[in-house]
């Protein structure tokens, strides 16, 4: 029979991973970085992903979730000014005081129930939660914050200065060091996307994938994606693309947006060559066929877009969130930012016709020297 100690010793080490679905940009890494774990280290290691509104009633769900999505997509100025506000100490402290009302008893059971050596927080809505559920149980388990806007952070990612932070930028770096966070406690690491757009498809495996979809091998493929949303004007960047004549192939991902999915398929009846997508699970396959992506500012397709070499066009961006984003992308020449809708026919004209100009902006995007952070990132949490 094993001795009790024995058992103890075969028991595997749990890693929580704790994110809120306020966008994917927080369960996106979450889940790249918990895979890497159960795929390399699942001898002694077993991290587990925790939704901090999973047992939440659903009013908190609805205006934590769901509110974030909805005013992105329909009243992206109201949701600014929410942004903004939260940067006023005693708003965002009321915030992150409501979320915790919210989170708090299930984070408690989920930390008794697991017993972990190890706590990941994704999300700056479950910092409070966290460190007051270890105060109250009297543990001493080691927290990381993984901050996941790389380049501009909200204040409420910084409401503890003791934390042990993981960025993905020089810029956020310094950002924490003006904030007086000490430099032992800022750890920078390449960006975190699934490991998959690491590396592109074959030859062989993009023409499988072009002939799939539908897709012209002989056309330039503008590809029109934003998030699970769908992109913001959308109905509007197809009129002025469709209605100018252009030697490429436009597909267009709407996300969960039936509007504009419908808006889409009017589209499509009197411009047939138009390929219509609504929410899918194969946007890797996608921008390893496209050559020029017409998209917003979220981190996570930014950098799936730059890791597979292709040319983002911005045209809109959540201020103040997105902002270092978009300017990572202008300031550094890997794409263009435009808001002004009626200029995009022009604009892949110009890149269409002038291949200096194209390569160009692929030269700098592979001068970056882009890699996948999930690695880095998960080989640090388990060296701790």
């Amino acid at each position: 029979m094993p001795t009790d100690q024995a058992f103890m010793q075969n028991q595997k080490q749990k890693y929580l991973f704790l994110y809120l679905r306020t966008g994917g940009g927080h369960l996106a890494p979450a889940r790249s970085v918990a895979k890497y774990v159960a795929e390399r280290h699942s001898d002694r290691i077993e991290p587990i992903l925790i939704d901090g509104l999973a047992e939440a009633v659903h009013i908190a769900k609805y205006i934590i979730e769901d509110g974030y999505r909805m005013l992105q997509a329909k009243a992206k100025w109201y949701y600014e000014f929410l942004y903004a506000t939260n940067k006023f100490p005693p708003i965002g402290y009321f915030n992150v005081a409501v979320a915790n009302f919210f989170v708090k008893q299930y984070i408690k059971k989920r930390i008794r129930e697991e017993q972990p050596v190890k706590i990941v927080i994704f999300h700056f809505f479950l910092i409070t939660p966290v460190y007051q559920v270890l105060k109250e149980l009297g543990l001493k388990i080691p927290v990381m914050t993984v901050i996941t806007d790389p380049f501009t952070a909200h204040p409420l990612w910084f409401q503890r200065k003791e934390q042990q932070f993981i960025v993905f930028s020089e810029r956020l770096k310094q950002h924490c060091l003006k904030r007086r966070i000490p430099e032992r406690s800022i750890n920078v690491f390449p960006f975190i996307i699934d490991e998959k757009f690491a590396q592109s498809l074959s030859v062989e495996k993009i023409s499988e994938v072009q002939t799939r979809f539908g897709l012209d091998p002989k056309k330039k493929l503008v590809l029109i994606i934003g998030g699970g949303d769908g992109i913001p004007h959308g109905k509007s960047i197809l009129q002025n693309l469709l209605s100018t004549p252009l030697p490429v192939q436009i597909a267009i991902v709407c996300g969960k947006n039936k509007e504009l999915y419908d808006d889409a398929m009017v589209l499509k009846q009197q411009f047939p060559e138009l390929i219509v997508f609504g929410f899918v699970d194969f946007v890797y396959e996608l921008l390893n066929a496209c050559d020029i992506v017409i998209t917003k500012c979220g981190a996570s397709t930014i950098m799936e877009i730059l890791m597979m070499k292709k040319i983002p066009i911005i045209i809109d961006y959540l201020w103040e969130q997105e902002l270092g984003n978009m300017e990572y992308v202008r300031d550094n020449r890997l794409g263009i930012f435009e808001r002004d809708i009626s200029k995009l026919p022009s604009i892949l004209r110009d890149l269409i016709s002038d291949d200096g100009t194209y390569k160009t902006f692929q030269h700098n995007i592979e001068q970056k020297q882009l890699r996948n952070g999930t690695r880095d990132v998960g080989e640090y949490l388990i060296s701790q």
